[in-house]
């Protein structure tokens, strides 16, 4: 500890001129052979916790060190997942320079290699994301949206861009859709990293889009997240319980009973537009369901789980 704070204390002071990396070393009272690989080791200490430090050394040059002065409590706080989240957020909201503020950047690695081009801190600031911005900064502005989609090109007004499972959706009605002025056209979801030739017209230019969230009272009805067919699997003696705590499937079928007294088995199909309301709906019916799928809805709400038991 006492070597970590040497090194602090000095690059702190060297401010924006930094220091060598042999100069380093020599005061923190390395010795022996491979100083600097015991350097570059608490280097990386001290970015583990929480600050940012440099080498800005040009390429075959020796290294040198500089400490910037940041708010580095969410580094310290933040799981390196959670720093990536804030960074990408960041980086669409076109809010670079809070990136040197929170302590999140890092363009080099302790190491001293250069990061890869377009990338800051393991976030891509270009393909995808920057194809992201578009939609986004077209939601926004209300902007008509144009772009390929599966091979045919589309023109939709959007109505709002949402994260799922690590997967960006736009929502919005197509042009051409059902309806005279296609304000009562369905709300479609698009992936965004299927998307391709994305183009935004003028500030505006598209019509407001109701959202439709809440048809009904019960939450297994409200327009929150993509639609997604569940499967589930229960016994006849259970099924009204199911239907009581996730209402009528979209389809359901039944095994007959195998004799001596045993339930049937019963198969329901609901289309889900609120997955939190329906994790919160089967943690209540235990035992009495059976999730089958799909995978990505399985491995969401196992994650869940692991995380309310603490991670053991």
């Amino acid at each position: 500890m006492e070597r970590l704070v040497r090194i602090a204390a000095t690059l702190r002071e060297r401010g924006t001129v930094g220091e060598t990396g042999e100069r380093l070393a020599e005061i923190a009272g390395f010795e022996g052979e491979r100083p600097m690989d015991q350097l570059k080791r608490d280097i990386r200490s001290l970015t583990d916790q929480g600050w940012q430090i440099d080498n800005i050394a040009g390429p075959g040059e020796p290294a040198r060190y500089r400490m910037r002065t940041v708010d580095n409590r969410l580094r310290v706080r933040l799981t390196p997942p959670q720093q990536r989240a804030l960074q990408r957020a960041v980086l669409l909201a076109d809010r670079n320079d809070l990136i040197d503020r929170l302590g999140l950047g890092d363009s080099v690695d302790p190491g001293g290699s250069p990061h890869e081009a377009g990338v800051v801190a393991g976030v891509p600031t270009t393909g995808h994301d920057a194809l992201l911005a578009t939609v986004l900064q077209a939601v926004r502005m209300g902007s008509l949206l144009r772009f390929t989609y599966k091979g045919t090109p589309r023109v939709v007004h959007p109505e709002s861009v949402r994260s799922q499972n690590g997967t960006w959706y736009l929502r919005g009605q197509e042009e051409g859709s059902d309806g005279p002025s296609g304000d009562d056209a369905p709300v479609k979801a698009f992936v965004v990293a299927r998307m391709s030739d994305v183009a935004a017209d003028p500030p505006r230019s598209a019509r407001p889009v109701r959202a439709a969230r809440h048809r009904g009272l019960h939450p297994m009805s409200w327009e929150i997240d993509p639609p997604v067919e569940v499967t589930l699997q229960t016994t006849t003696e259970h099924q009204p319980d199911v239907r009581r705590w996730l209402g009528d499937p979209a389809a359901e079928e039944t095994d007959p009973s195998t004799g001596s007294g045993t339930p049937g088995q019963v198969t329901m199909r609901y289309v889900v537009t609120h997955r939190a309301a329906l994790r919160a709906r089967l943690y209540e019916l235990g035992r009495r369901v059976v999730l089958v799928g799909p995978e990505d809805v399985r491995s969401e709400l196992l994650a869940e789980l692991y995380e309310l038991k603490g991670g053991d």
